[in-house]
C-alpha cells in the first residue's frame, strides 16, 4: 500500500494514492473542521519530524500509512464514531472499518488501528513502529507543541496559515469531555478521557487509583507512613497532639487536606495548604500543647464529624479549655485528614 503519487491541498503535497486521498475526504466529511484541520496539521508535523529524525518516506517508513493514520485519528470524536469506548478505540475500530472496506491488508489494518488507538499513549507508541510513533510525534507537536522547536523556521507559520488552529487543544478537550459526560463507558478512571473528564466533576466522583486498590476488597494497606496515617476519625487527634509535642511541623501539617480550612483563633480563618501550615507554624514555634478528649463522633460514609474537649497550653499564658469541631474526609488509601479543623468553635 505504499504511495507514490502525491496531491496538493492547501499548498502542501500530501500522499496522492486512491487510498490516501479518500481517507482525507473521509476525515473531512466526518469530524469537524478544526478537528480536520487539526488531523492535517498534525500529519505535517509528523513528516517534518520524520525529516529531522533522517528517516526517508517510503524507505524508512510507509508514508501513506502515517497520512492515513493520522488524518483519522480523531474520528472517534464524530457522531458516526461515537460508540461506548475510549474515543481513541472507537476512533481505531472505525478506521479498521473504512480501511477494509477498501481492501487494505491486514498487517496495515493493523499499523493504522495501533497508531490511532496510541495516539494519547506517550512513551508506548514511541516504540510500536515507525508509522504509529511519527503519527503520535505529528499530533503531540499539533497539541502540547512537543517537538515544536525542531520543525523548520517558519514551517509551523505557513502549516497554520494553511490550517487554522480555532484554540485547537481547548475545544478538543471539550470534545472529549461532552462525549465523557454523556456516557461514563467513554471515560475509564484510568483513561486519557477519565483525567480529562475528573477535572469537571465533584471532588471523588470518578475513582482515581487509590480509590481502586483500596476498594479492591483484598484489604490492602499503604506501606508509606503507615504510622502516621489515621486509619480512623479519633486517630486524626491522637496524631494532632504527638505531633504537636514534638514539634513536627511537616508530619502535623500532613493532617490536612490540600485545600482544608483552619481557624487558629476567632475571627481568622485559613485556608489551603500553605496558610494552614503557616497558622501551624504558629503553635510550633509558640510551644502550645494541646491536649483532646473525644466528646462526640458522627461518621456518614467517607466523612466524620468530630468534637473533642482541648487544653491548650502556651508558655507565659493561663491554660485554656475549649471545645473544639473538625470535619474529617477518607482519602482514597484509607488515611483520614482534616478538612475542617475549628479548635476555638464552641457549642
Amino acid at each position: 500500500m505504499t504511495s507514490r503519487s502525491t496531491q496538493t491541498y492547501a499548498g502542501f503535497e500530501l500522499p496522492g494514492s486512491d487510498l490516501a486521498v479518500a481517507a482525507l475526504r473521509y476525515a473531512e466529511e466526518l469530524t469537524a473542521p478544526y478537528v480536520f484541520r487539526h488531523s492535517v496539521r498534525g500529519y505535517l508535523f509528523g513528516r517534518s519530524l520524520a525529516v529531522r529524525q533522517g528517516l526517508r518516506p517510503d524507505v524508512d517508513y510507509n508514508d501513506e500509512l502515517v497520512f492515513v493514520a493520522s488524518v483519522l485519528h480523531d474520528i472517534g470524536l464524530s457522531d458516526e464514531g461515537n460508540g461506548d469506548q475510549r474515543f481513541e478505540v472507537d476512533g481505531a475500530d472505525l478506521a479498521a472499518r473504512f480501511l477494509r472496506e477498501h481492501e487494505v491488508p491486514e498487517s496495515d489494518v493493523a499499523i493504522v488501528w495501533d497508531a490511532i488507538a496510541l495516539h494519547t499513549s506517550d512513551q508506548i507508541a514511541a516504540r510500536k513502529g515507525p508509522e504509529i510513533a511519527l503519527c503520535q510525534a505529528g499530533i503531540a507537536a499539533d497539541i502540547l507543541g512537543q517537538g515544536r522547536t525542531q520543525l523548520p523556521e517558519g514551517f509551523a507559520d505557513r502549516v497554520h496559515a494553511a490550517f487554522p488552529r480555532e484554540n485547537l487543544a481547548y475545544a478538543l478537550t471539550g470534545a472529549i469531555v461532552a462525549q465523557a459526560q454523556d456516557n461514563p463507558l467513554k471515560a475509564g478512571p484510568l483513561s486519557f478521557p477519565g483525567g480529562l473528564l475528573r477535572r469537571h466533576l465533584p471532588p471523588r466522583a470518578l475513582p482515581d487509583w487509590y480509590d481502586l486498590i483500596a476498594g479492591a476488597g483484598w484489604g490492602d494497606r499503604s506501606l508509606d507512613g503507615e504510622k502516621d496515617a489515621a486509619r480512623s476519625p479519633q486517630e486524626l487527634g491522637e496524631l494532632f497532639v504527638r505531633h504537636l509535642a514534638a514539634g513536627d511541623l511537616d508530619r502535623l501539617a500532613g493532617l490536612y487536606e490540600p485545600g482544608a480550612v483552619f481557624v487558629p483563633g476567632p475571627g481568622t480563618t485559613a485556608t489551603g495548604a500553605e496558610a494552614v501550615r503557616e497558622s501551624l507554624r504558629h503553635y510550633v514555634e509558640g510551644g502550645v500543647r494541646i491536649g483532646l478528649e473525644l466528646r462526640r463522633l458522627h461518621e456518614t460514609g467517607d466523612l466524620a464529624l468530630l468534637s473533642s474537649v482541648a487544653t491548650v497550653d502556651a508558655p507565659g499564658r493561663p491554660q485554656v479549655t475549649t471545645v473544639t469541631t473538625e470535619v474529617a474526609r477518607r482519602q482514597p488509601d484509607g488515611r483520614w485528614l482534616y478538612v475542617v479543623d475549628d479548635p476555638s468553635f464552641n457549642d
